[in-house]
């Protein structure tokens, strides 16, 4: 079976002129279609999400009006723009809506699901989606030709409700009562655009308040996660859908107001995410949805800053069955989000194509092999031969470490050191972690990962343990397929030591067997104490007691004080290790390379050096 979302590298996706003209052509072939006699956008099958979308597909004609001039389209946008601001405008509360601070305050909101009482909880993001659908509208009717596209009269109404928007998000009720910083973050960005169509005086507060409420209810709430300040996202700090959606809404935050917090927290998240996405543009984890990517909704941000920091950004596999616009099961399209089309078409900023040419203490890349590493630096994810492995769990431990006596050495009790090193065509990281086993003894444990681009060597090293030790080496979980990811039971892996493969014995939720077609979403949603959709999946596998597992035996001709575990990924060619204490340090000696893990510096830093085998 295939991951459901994770698709093609966003880069791959045309986004020259000729191609945007394209998508617009054939959004506007689908909206005269669709075009009620009631002069509705709406997608027949819309029900949840629905609030925004006539509003969103009239904007995105309005843009199409402004590069061709379609004359279909101003009676289009005119009939639209009436039945948004007639039938969609909500100014009685919705029953049951738990966030408000003011009671009826009259002011308009866009409702999730039309029905009074269905669905209120999402109604703040639904009315920031509006006010977004109504800034782009404007923008288009405030240009020089705009006024074909609709009367003073409409454009005052729609500024009005746009200004009711505003003042229902910010003063009717709590602030981003849903703890998700994508949705907190576009309302700054609406309040940004909308100050650009309010007089002086008034546009100026308006942009002011923006402004207060990234730094106090965004910024003073970030989440730390592997060395970076990110905005929290529905309780944690990124999410594979949601995390490049906050970085577009901060793309377009700094393009519109020239403000260099954005671009500094864009960059700060931009480069997290370059860390933890693999080579091949895989990725997994998040509060809300593990494997659930965005697409056309990400390209602002991946693009606009994966060329700020120098990075090749557009390699993350998103959904390509959104890949310009929202669209429902049959095909057609859905004005949902459709600011991001807007916005990614106005921009003009082109792909970076090339990894970035530093390190990253949490990431180890080359070629295409890539190792993300986590918060603990425990590999959160190897790439090797087009496979990805995940931590593996044991007795309710996940990681990637030594086991002895069912008891996994990967959590860190003190300072974890990194060192990389480049050198003759090879890329190497050092970790040396200080663990405490049940014995509470403290140990070092020194994992060395090299690579030469094609395979990965991974050698860890830990003093003599007493049992029969194994490492816990991973969880084979998915591999490419085309532009596809297929979920997998198998992986390219050899060890100097014994190798297998185990699987759980018991079944359940909390038991993962690599070999059933379940996804880690799925079977993280089940563990999860929320529902599908409202819960944490990350939170949910937390609670897995066991998975499948590489279980590596160690190296038969170690130093007698050390236990040494030595893997390749990417292949299962044999490959010879020895290891040996030489007046320099630790040598760890392959086919391919020499590297000599050395005695700590005067900063009690680890020293490694590292050179090609003679025969490369």
């Amino acid at each position: 079976m295939h991951l459901p979302r994770q698709l093609g590298p966003l880069h791959d996706l045309p986004d020259t002129p000729q191609a945007y003209d394209a998508v617009l052509a054939d959004v506007t072939e689908q909206a005269l279609a669709r075009l009620t006699p009631e002069g509705s956008l709406e997608h027949p099958d819309c029900a949840d999400d629905i609030g925004d979308t006539s509003l969103g597909i009239t904007s995105l004609l309005a843009l199409a009006w402004q590069r061709g001039k379609d004359p279909r389209l101003p009676e289009a946008v005119r009939r639209s723009l009436a039945f948004h601001l007639r039938e969609r405008v909500y100014r009685d509360d919705n029953p049951g809506y738990p966030n408000l601070r003011v009671r009826d305050s009259g002011l308009p909101y866009a409702r999730y699901v039309l029905e009074a009482g269905a669905h209120p909880i999402g109604d703040w993001p639904s009315t920031v989606w509006a006010l977004l659908q109504a800034v782009n509208l404007l923008d288009a009717l405030d240009t020089a030709d705009g006024g074909a596209l609709a009367g003073d009269g409409q454009r005052a109404e729609l500024l009005e409700v746009a200004r009711g928007y505003w003042s229902w998000l910010t003063e009717a009720t709590f602030f981003n009562p849903q703890e998700a910083g994508n949705q907190a973050i576009g309302c700054v960005v609406g309040g940004l655009m909308l100050a650009r169509h309010l007089p002086g005086a008034e546009g100026e507060r308006v942009r002011s308040r923006a402004l207060e409420l990234y730094d106090g209810k965004i910024r003073a709430h970030r989440v730390a996660d592997r060395g970076a300040l990110l905005p929290p996202e529905h309780g944690g700090a990124y999410d594979n859908n949601y995390g490049p959606i906050s970085l577009s809404f901060l793309a377009q935050a700094h393009r519109i107001s020239g403000e260099d917090v954005f671009a500094e927290d864009g960059d700060a998240l931009a480069r997290y995410l370059d860390a933890r996405l693999t080579n091949g543009g895989f990725d997994n984890g998040g509060p809300r949805y593990s494997e659930q990517h965005s697409a056309f909704e990400s390209v602002l941000g991946l693009r606009y800053f994966g060329a700020r920091i120098g990075s090749d950004l557009g390699r993350y596999r998103g959904d390509s069955r959104w890949a310009r616009h929202a669209v429902k099961p049959d095909g057609g399209v859905d004005g949902h989000f459709a600011w991001m089309l807007v916005w990614q078409i106005q921009d003009t900023t082109p792909w970076h194509r090339e990894p970035s040419a530093g390190a990253a203490r949490h990431q180890l890349r080359a070629g295409t092999v890539s190792v993300a590493f986590d918060d603990r630096m425990t590999p959160a994810v190897i790439e090797a031969a087009g496979t990805y492995l995940l931590p593996a769990a044991v007795d309710r431990q996940h990681g990637f470490g030594p086991v002895v006596d069912g008891f996994l050495l990967c959590r860190p009790m003190g300072e974890v050191r990194v060192r990389d090193v480049r050198a003759d065509g090879l890329t190497a990281k050092l970790v040396t972690k200080p663990v405490v086993g049940r014995d509470h003894v403290l140990r070092h444990v020194r994992s060395l990962y090299v690579t030469d681009g094609s395979t990965l060597w991974t050698t860890v090293a830990v003093e003599r343990l007493d049992g029969s030790p194994y490492l816990l080496a991973g969880l084979p979980y998915a591999e490419d397929d085309g532009d596809r990811v297929r979920r997998t039971a198998h992986a390219p892996v050899s060890s100097a030591g014994t190798l297998r493969l185990t699987h759980p014995e018991a079944t359940g939720a909390e038991h993962f067997d690599a070999r059933a077609e379940l996804t880690q979403e799925q079977a993280a949603f089940a563990l999860a104490e929320d529902p599908r959709g409202y819960g944490n999946p990350d939170q949910g596998w937390a609670h897995l007691v066991r998975s499948s597992a590489l279980e590596a035996g160690p190296v038969a001709d170690a130093p007698d004080d050390l236990h040494v575990f030595a893997v390749r990924y990417g292949t299962e060619e044999p490959s010879g290790v020895s290891v040996a204490w030489t007046p320099d340090g630790l040598a760890v000696a392959t086919d391919a390379f020499t590297a000599v893990l050395g005695p700590d510096d005067a900063h009690a830093e680890p020293q490694l050096t590292l050179r090609a085998a003679v025969s490369r």
